[in-house]
């Protein structure tokens, strides 16, 4: 244990707010961003994440998370996974009793992430201009605790996520399947009337902190 608590992670930010996106939207929760991130995408709102930070020990987040009193804690970046401690830091928040997700790219391994938290796995479609970075080795590590997120920008990655969602039947291997528009690219109302043209077996997901503060990424 004294290993653990004496590694350290890079933290961008650690704040309490609403769940804005994922299957526990609008519950309070405490939010662990981590910074760096090797990818790219096109329509990145946590660009600021990518460098900077500072360093923090798992005691000194792990208390920090404690002071909020929340149930839920989000493991988020940037890329979390890019470094290694993440493993520890989700195992930890999971030993101390916390409902846990993390917010991956798929770019990243995740067969080593701790089976009690729930991963968002964030498939990159093409116009994010880093779909050849998802690692689809992935797919067989995903439980029905865990979802997988498509950013939608046209109806080009419409199509594309559609098909995937039925080459690795996705809707019957984790718990959701969402379809996020583009902030400011893709309309909600038309990629809502494509899923249910479709009748695709996944959820429209909005992001609730941008209607409710108008802010990139959280509040």
């Amino acid at each position: 244990m004294t290993q653990i608590l004496s590694s350290e992670l890079r933290i961008t930010e650690i704040f309490y707010s609403l769940q804005g996106e994922a299957r526990s939207v609008g519950v309070p929760t405490v939010f662990v961003r981590l910074t760096g991130c090797p990818l790219r995408c096109s329509y990145c709102d946590t660009t600021y994440s990518f460098t900077g930070g500072e360093k923090y020990s798992l005691d000194d987040i792990l208390r920090q998370v404690a002071s909020y009193g929340a149930r839920y804690v989000c493991v988020t970046g940037g890329e979390p996974l890019a470094q290694p401690n993440c493993l520890l830091l989700l195992q930890a928040l999971c030993d101390a009793g916390y409902q846990v997700s993390l917010e991956t790219s798929g770019a990243l391994d995740v067969s080593q992430v701790d089976g009690r938290v729930s991963k968002v796995l964030d498939l990159k479609t093409p116009d994010s201009g880093e779909a050849h970075r998802n690692l689809y080795d992935n797919m067989a590590y995903l439980t029905a605790n865990d979802q997988v997120k498509f950013v939608i920008c046209s109806k080009r990655d419409y199509d594309w996520a559609r098909f995937k969602v039925d080459e690795y039947q996705l809707a019957a291997k984790v718990s959701d399947v969402l379809f996020s528009p583009s902030y400011g690219q893709q309309n909600p109302t038309q990629l809502a009337e494509w899923i249910l043209q479709d009748k695709l077996p996944v959820r429209l997901q909005l992001q609730l902190h941008k209607f409710l503060w108008n802010n990139e990424a959280g509040h």
